[in-house]
């Protein structure tokens, strides 16, 4: 299990990619603005709740499970993102 540290660093890092690439796709396939400001919107929601649970977290047990939803929801994410751009 990574350290809350880590574990934040890690999520950051994966929003700010997610977020870099909508407004990549927003600013070159104008057609596509509003799928990707959704995108934006869902992962910002999902970060805030990643953060809260960690910052709430008291057991191994706990964190356990946000790393598992973590790594499910990024895939999401990248799935999501494949799409918007194909």
């Amino acid at each position: 299990m990574a350290n809350k540290r880590t574990l934040k660093k890690r999520i950051n890092a994966m929003v700010i990619d997610v977020i870099d690439e909508c407004i990549y796709v927003q600013e070159t396939k104008t057609t596509k603005y509003n799928e990707a400001e959704t995108l934006i919107e869902e992962i910002i929601d999902n970060y805030n709740d990643l953060i809260a649970r960690i910052n709430s977290g008291k057991s191994k047990a706990d964190f356990t499970k946000i790393v598992i939803d973590f790594e499910h929801q990024s895939d999401a994410f990248i799935d999501k993102l494949n799409a918007l751009n194909a």
